[in-house]
């Protein structure tokens, strides 16, 4: 059997573009690990605030809204808050107006989140609007919508080759061979190393690594209605999870494409700059991780059919935005993959073209 469409990935990329692409042909997912979101999309930060990053990817995260909010269970409230220290003024206003926070008093911050440090906390900006993502309930959603419309999804499927085989592709992998009329690349950290088995250049994106620790609930606090806090020019960040609080030193260390943990010294200095901020000392950690976040060298995702290779398409370069951005770019992807009139704006598709590397 050809497929229409067979994507490498089945991170939330690829998952959520299968769903869109349900009904309009044939469709086959290759994931290479044993469940699906194994790598970054399994390792998100899991918030939805939609005017965070650069415009292409705020416009697909604000595109994304009315799926959000239609969607039954995936957002719930949480809230946002910057932090920063007196010499840090113009980075905190810098992230306060293009994200759009209100500054607070300190008394009105510590009332929101009790263990601010009121020696170190000289700048505070609020907003409400910022949700967490039920990243599972998201991901099994759309992988449902997929198979009830006939699409197959194979876990455990890494590829090992790729070949045009005609006018399509011919995809050597552990479960088989398969061939496709359209080659979907939604492979996240592996988006240049999949493009190098099918001939295709490289556009140059780098896997980036960001650690996570989870801590229990500082000084004993219900930490359940805390805000998502992040040091002004996002030094680090906070986050409730499960009762307990999430915290990252938001490092960016370029890195190979692997399966990534998290660096102790960097978590340790992480953890020192979320230490000054509050009252609380951290005591001892439930857990750490790590997780890839891979940009194209613009930092703006791509998304379209490749310059110079027929039916070769581009779905990638997501970042830390893949969630919260994913209901617009995979409808825009679907949309531009079957030749359908896309609600995004023109220059927005412009922006995302694999093309603008040629």
């Amino acid at each position: 059997m050809e497929y229409d469409f067979l994507i490498i990935g089945g991170g939330i990329a690829g998952i959520s573009c299968a769903a869109r692409l349900a009904g309009r042909g044939t469709i086959l997912v290759l994931e290479a690990e044993d469940a699906l979101a194994h790598h970054a999309s399994g390792r998100s930060a899991a918030l939805y605030e939609p005017r965070y990053g650069l415009a292409p990817v705020v416009a697909l995260s604000l595109a994304s809204g009315t799926y959000f909010h239609e969607t039954k269970d995936v957002l719930a409230p949480r809230g946002m808050m910057i932090v920063g220290k007196a010499e840090e003024r113009a980075a905190f206003e810098a992230d306060a107006t293009s994200m759009d926070l209100s500054p607070v008093s300190f008394d009105a911050a510590q009332a929101i989140v009790p263990i601010l440090n009121p020696e170190t906390v000289a700048h505070v900006a609020v907003a409400d609007h910022a949700w967490d993502i039920d990243t599972d309930l998201l991901l099994q959603g759309f992988a449902r919508e997929a198979r009830t419309a006939g699409a197959q999804i194979l876990t455990k499927a890494p590829v090992t080759a790729i070949a045009r085989d005609g006018a399509g592709w011919r995809v050597t992998s552990a479960k088989g061979d398969f061939t496709a009329r359209i080659l979907i690349n939604a492979s996240g950290p592996w988006a240049d190393v999949v493009a190098g088995m099918a001939g295709v250049n490289p556009l140059g994106f780098t896997p980036l690594r960001r650690s996570m620790a989870r801590i229990p609930a500082p000084g004993g606090h219900d930490v359940s209605r805390w805000p998502m806090i992040f040091g002004a020019g996002e030094t680090w960040y906070s986050k409730p999870d499960a009762g307990a609080l999430i915290v990252s030193p938001a490092e960016e260390e370029p890195s190979v494409p692997h399966d990534a943990f998290a660096d102790d010294m960097v978590l340790a200095e992480g953890l020192a700059r979320y230490e000054e901020m509050v009252t609380e000392p951290v005591t001892r950690l439930l857990a750490n991780w790590a997780g890839l976040r891979t940009f194209a060298p613009d930092r703006v995702p791509v998304i379209g059919f490749d310059a110079n290779v027929p039916g070769f398409f581009w779905l990638a370069g997501q970042g830390g935005y893949g969630f919260q951005s994913a209901p617009a770019a995979s409808q825009l992807a679907a949309d531009l993959l079957t030749g359908t009139p896309s609600e995004i704006d023109r220059d927005i598709i412009t922006s995302l073209r694999p093309g603008r590397f040629s």
